[in-house]
């Protein structure tokens, strides 16, 4: 079975996608895997599919490199907006999709800035929030001598957030607008060059109690800039958008069926 792809990249953080609206696409964990396997595969950090919806313009459904499926992907939700534009499942540059965790509207800006409305983080907690996925924040002096892989993990798997574990994003805050971050990514289980849920929760967690205002310029290690905006009330937040780059790489096509003979 041989199946069209384009890569992508949202600021660094890249993406496999799949037009699935004939819905054929096998979603076996081992296979997905496969193919976001660096060596092996194509290489990325998500896998995400088009797919067809009752409720809006499209569906996605985004699958982590270890082959699990999760909730939302901020920076996938940008990507995805532009891919489904090109392949004509979106027919303008405003558009509403499904995900699982509600839908998402996106507009995009230009050919390289796609904004997406988030879902309202939720569970506000200290240092904790869950903006689409669960996040946790470690404020740091020093993003270079941070331990990102050994104590992300470390928090990724504690016990206070099993069983489903959370990500966890190293910061610098750099009041009234700014913040430098790198994440450990549940499902990636290492260091992602960026990450658009994550950018959404260090902003909202540093405008909450670290000083910070809306606009927040998120900084990524990967050297690009993503913005969230928003309104908090105190309590609460609303409007929440998140904006920044995105970049088609290449498209190809892969034989499925060998790629499962490679993965065993």
């Amino acid at each position: 079975m041989k199946m069209k792809f384009t890569k992508m990249h949202g600021a660094g953080n890249d993406f496999v996608m799949v037009d699935d609206r004939d819905g054929s696409f096998p979603c076996d964990g081992r296979r997905i895997a496969a193919i976001a396997a660096r060596r092996i595969g194509v290489g990325c950090e998500g896998v995400i599919l088009v797919g067809k919806s009752s409720r809006a313009d499209f569906s996605m459904r985004f699958f982590n490199p270890d082959g699990s499926e999760a909730e939302l992907c901020g920076n996938g939700a940008r990507c995805v907006a532009a891919f489904a534009r090109e392949i004509g499942a979106a027919k303008g540059k405003v558009m509403c999709f499904e995900t699982a965790a509600g839908l998402v509207d996106a507009e995009i800006l230009d050919e390289s800035q796609v904004k997406v409305w988030m879902p309202d983080p939720k569970g506000l907690d200290g240092d904790f929030v869950n903006s689409g996925v669960p996040h946790f924040i470690v404020p740091v002096e020093s993003l270079a001598k941070a331990d990102v892989d050994g104590e992300g993990r470390r928090i990724r798997l504690s016990e206070r957030f099993a069983p489903h574990g959370t990500n966890v994003d190293f910061v610098v805050y750099r009041p009234p607008h700014r913040v430098s971050v790198r994440t450990y990514e549940r499902g990636v289980e290492a260091e992602t060059g960026a990450c658009g849920t994550g950018a959404v929760a260090v902003a909202c967690v540093g405008v909450a109690g670290h000083g910070l205002s809306f606009p927040v310029q998120v900084a990524t290690s990967e050297g690009y800039e993503l913005v969230v905006d928003g309104e908090f009330d105190g309590k609460a937040f609303s409007s929440v958008t998140l904006t920044g780059p995105v970049k088609k790489v290449f498209e190809g096509v892969i034989d499925l069926d060998e790629l499962d003979l490679i993965a065993e």
